[in-house]
Order: C-alpha cells, then sequence, then structure tokens
C-alpha cells in the first residue's frame, strides 16, 4: 500500500505490543482468551484478576484495551487510568488512553499520553487542535468512485477550492493530503518529524485543515498530515491526499463497491438504526467490528485450505491498492494446507518497510455470508501473528469486496456486508 504507507505519518512507525503482550503471573487464562480473540471473556477474567490483585498493570491494560477494541470508552478510560496510575511511564498503557480520547475527540487530553508513549508529534499536534475537532456539516453524501482500479479515488474540496483526486484507505489513520496541495491550501505545520520510509526518509507534517468538503458532507477544523521528500518534494502522485480511518469513524459509513461510491451519513442512534434495518432486509446479519490501535478495523470471518479453516478474528481493510483479495499471515497458510507459489516472490512494503510475500490461493475466505472461493491471496510468512497482542490469520483487502457493499457503524460497533448495490 505504498501510497496509503506515505500518508499514514507516524502511525507507520507506532510502536507494537512489547511489554503489554508479555502475561503476568496468573494472567495465563485471560491472555489466552484474548490471544484467540474472546475478548469479552477475556475482560471478564482480567477483572476477575483485578479484584484479587488491584495493582496488576498487565490486566489493567489489557482489559481498558478490551473496552478500547469495541469503542466502549467509560471502561477503556477506568481501567487504563487505573493502568497509568500503577505505572505513569508505562508507553502501551498511556499509548491507549491517548487513542481512546482521540476516538472521543477530546484531543488536549490525550497529548500528556501520547508524550508519555513517545509518540511527541502526536503530542504536539492535538495539544495546537483548538476547538471542537471534526465538527459534522450537512447530513448525506454520496460519492461516485473517479475510478476503482488500481485504488478507488472520491472527489473533495480541501479549504473551498477546487475538486481534487482522494483515495480512501482504512489502513491509514487520519485525513492526509500531498505536500503540494497542503501548500495550495496555505496549511502550516504545528509538528513534524522524520520517518523511515520505503528504504528512505521522507519527512511527516501535521496541522489542521478548516474545511474538508466531501459532497454533501463538510467536515470543520481537521487534523490533518502531509508529507515530502527531503528536498520538499510530493511523495506520492497517484492522488491529492488519503482519507483514513480517523474520518469514517466519525461518520456512518458504507463503502459500496458493487455501485463504486462512497456513502457518508451523519453519525446518529438513528441513522445507525436505520442502516441496521437496511442490511438486515438484504439478509446481512451484523458482524462485529473491532478499532485496534488507531486505525486497525476487525471483523470475525474465516480462511480455508485442504487441511482445514480457521474462524476468528480477521483484518477488514477497504479501498487502497493491490490486486489480492486478501493477506495470510505467518505459518496460517502451512497449517491450513493453502496453496502457495513460493518461485515467485514478491518484493513489497508492509508497514513503510520491505517484505517478501507469495502468490497463494485458499480453498475460501468468508466474512459472514461473503465469500470467495480459490481468489488470488497473497502469503505472508514473515509477518507476525499476533502484533496486536491477539491472533489475526488474515485480512481483508481491496477486491474481495468488489461485489458487494459494506457499511461500518461505529456507534454499536457493528459491519454489514451484503451482496449488491447500497439502497
Amino acid at each position: 500500500m505504498r501510497g496509503a504507507a506515505v500518508m499514514a505519518g507516524a502511525a507507520a512507525t507506532a510502536p507494537l505490543l512489547g511489554g503489554a503482550a508479555t502475561a503476568l503471573a496468573g494472567s495465563g487464562d485471560a491472555d489466552a482468551l484474548f490471544k484467540a480473540g474472546k475478548f469479552e471473556q477475556a475482560g471478564r477474567a482480567y477483572e476477575k484478576i483485578l479484584k484479587t490483585d488491584p495493582t496488576n498493570l498487565h490486566a489493567a491494560r489489557r482489559r481498558g484495551y478490551v473496552g478500547l477494541l469495541a469503542n466502549k470508552f467509560p471502561d477503556a478510560e477506568k481501567y487504563l487510568k487505573i493502568a497509568v496510575k500503577l505505572a505513569p511511564d508505562d508507553k502501551d498503557a498511556n499509548y491507549f488512553l491517548g487513542d481512546c480520547y482521540i476516538r472521543q475527540d477530546k484531543l488536549s487530553l490525550s497529548a500528556p499520553h501520547w508524550q508519555a508513549a513517545g509518540e511527541k508529534a502526536y503530542a504536539k499536534w492535538f495539544a495546537a487542535v483548538r476547538g471542537e475537532p471534526y465538527q459534522i456539516r450537512g447530513d448525506i453524501a454520496r460519492l461516485p468512485w473517479q475510478q476503482t482500479d488500481p485504488i478507488p479515488l472520491v472527489e473533495a474540496s480541501v479549504n473551498g477550492g477546487p475538486p481534487k483526486r482522494f483515495m480512501f484507505y482504512t489502513g491509514a489513520p487520519n485525513l492526509s493530503m500531498r505536500a503540494s496541495v497542503a501548500k495550495e491550501a496555505g496549511l502550516s505545520p504545528v509538528a513534524s518529524q522524520k520517518i523511515d520510509y520505503e528504504g528512505g526518509t521522507i519527512w511527516a507534517y501535521y496541522g489542521v485543515l478548516d474545511s474538508f468538503k466531501l459532497g454533501g458532507i463538510e467536515l470543520r477544523n481537521v487534523p490533518v498530515g502531509w508529507s515530502s521528500t527531503e528536498s520538499g518534494e510530493d511523495t506520492d502522485t497517484d492522488s491529492d491526499g488519503l482519507i483514513g480511518t480517523w474520518v469514517f469513524y466519525h461518520l456512518l459509513t458504507t463503502f459500496d463497491y458493487a455501485g463504486r461510491s462512497l456513502i457518508l451519513r451523519r453519525r446518529t442512534p438513528e441513522t445507525a438504526r436505520k442502516a441496521r434495518a437496511a442490511a438486515i432486509r438484504a439478509g446481512a446479519e451484523p458482524l462485529p467490528l473491532w478499532l485496534a490501535r488507531e486505525q486497525y478495523l476487525h471483523s470475525r470471518g474465516s480462511i480455508a485450505g485442504v487441511a482445514g479453516s480457521r474462524t476468528g478474528v480477521v483484518g477488514v481493510n477497504f479501498g487502497g491498492r493491490g490486486e489480492m483479495a486478501a493477506v495470510v499471515f505467518g505459518d496460517t497458510a502451512k497449517q491450513l494446507g493453502i496453496r502457495s507459489d513460493h518461485d515467485r516472490p514478491i518484493g513489497t512494503f508492509a508497514h513503510s518497510h520491505p517484505a517478501v510475500t507469495y502468490p497463494c490461493y485458499p480453498k475460501e475466505i468468508r466474512l459472514g455470508d461473503a465469500a470467495a472461493k480459490e481468489i488470488y491471496c497473497e502469503n505472508h510468512p514473515g509477518a507476525e501473528l499476533a502484533p496486536l497482542g491477539f491472533d489475526v490469520p488474515t485480512a481483508f483487502f481491496h477486491c474481495f469486496y468488489k461485489p458487494y457493499n459494506i457499511t461500518l457503524d461505529f456507534t454499536d460497533m457493528n459491519l454489514y456486508i451484503a451482496r449488491g448495490k447500497a439502497t
């Protein structure tokens, strides 16, 4: 995801779970449940640990993480605050609490926790935002895709200017744009950092955008990023910018692949109820939706090979680029007997760092009632299976969704996928 990686900014270097993934005495059962993606049961198990050992940092941090995955902010705050009180310098606890606050648009409250987590650019960025971020004007936008492949593009206006072509990708966090577009919009950085990217270095800048208009929806006071080379040139020219998960979780978002459109609605309990009713009428039962570490979306799905199948937490990524329907991680392909073509390695990048994948063809991949058989995927055996603390054997991408429409409901944390165009 070259363009997405460039635009992702600091998230490309965000730390993975290190110490937080190390089980402490007495937490083995809870950790096993968490690793298996049984989050509610794991949460209860961590609470049980804390009743007998209130100073157990690992249990408090993990219980807070469980709440954060489901956007249950009171639970997340309660336990993450306990964790930070137990260990004020704990990077993971502060990282999770900072993320918890930005999801609620409490950006100034998040700043000291990003600082403690070692994310200095984030701390400066969010401390600089004045007033209410992500102010929403309008009720609905239906944006036709200007193209579908190799990346879907939609039109948007930056600070009232002429239409620009933006890609979207939920594997990236914030709204971002080319350096030249940021300059044209009159943006000034409030923070910056130098990051490694595809064997070189680039500069990532962070500021605040007055207006971002997507058809009938306008967002005001939006945190935004842009990137440039050492010489100040654009790092990517495939699009004018990228819309990431932070924009989408402020709205009720439908990725209408079958209808080649992006549908955005004001996020309210009423619009969530209507979306649920429409999805059920279309035959789509609600699937769980989990959000990990700022932007990584997950649901429950399955993957099968000739030697077996696995059902559990799977990554779900919308937009971006790539010909594969899914990426299979770690030893999953080997364990399930998924045919992989190791004679045709693919040199690529994952999180802006070199990686090697191989063509592979699972017997089936499935998300709810949506399924694909013997479809082209990529096997990434060098990837860690549980970099987020729980097992993710596979992640679904752009090409899988083409016959379907998918609605993400961040109010009730459900995902709906139905065949055909959205109504």
